[in-house]
């Protein structure tokens, strides 16, 4: 009997994966001043959890490397993608990418990397962080809106592809 539930876990894990790989996500990249610099990472995780206060959520698959670096620190800045930041986001979901390299950045006054092409900011301070399965879920209290680059379309992910919405997508 354990043999057919081990089975039918990994079919409910693999129908999850299949789930979530056909609803589409926003694309944000997540950046925060590390310990030894820059760092930052493409998530499909972010959510709005309150509008007074402010505050959102996300998900880190790890406490290693990067990941770690953005979970560990204070401040961080989430920058919600258009469809022109297609390229960056995919250079910032790579391991072992030069990630900064080919972003325009500048450094805010706490040492948070902005990407100054993404269409807005979100600066925030992380509020709580809470152990679930294999990830870390991250709450933030957004502290202020960083306007960026006008007049893209949003970015979003969908069965492992990065896709442009925008009026061409528009049902009603």
């Amino acid at each position: 009997m354990a043999h057919n539930t081990a089975l039918c876990e990994r079919d409910v894990t693999e129908a999850f994966k299949d789930a979530f790989r056909a609803h589409p996500a926003g694309v944000a990249i997540i950046t925060a001043n590390g310990s030894s610099g820059p760092v930052g990472l493409t998530a499909s995780s972010v959510s709005s959890v309150s509008a007074e206060p402010p505050i959102l959520s996300f998900s880190l698959a790890s406490m290693h490397g990067t990941a770690g670096a953005i979970a560990g620190a204070g401040t961080v800045v989430v920058h919600l993608l258009g469809a022109d930041n297609a390229e960056l986001a995919g250079i910032f979901a790579r391991q072992g990418a030069d990630r900064f390299g080919s972003a325009r950045i500048r450094t805010l006054p706490g040492g948070e990397p902005l990407l100054e092409d993404a269409p807005v900011a979100l600066l925030c301070r992380i509020d709580g962080r809470v152990p679930v399965g294999g990830s870390i879920l991250i709450a933030a209290s957004v502290l202020s809106i960083l306007p960026g680059s006008t007049g893209q379309d949003p970015l979003v992910y969908h069965n492992r592809t990065f896709h442009r919405l925008g009026e061409h997508s528009a049902l009603g």
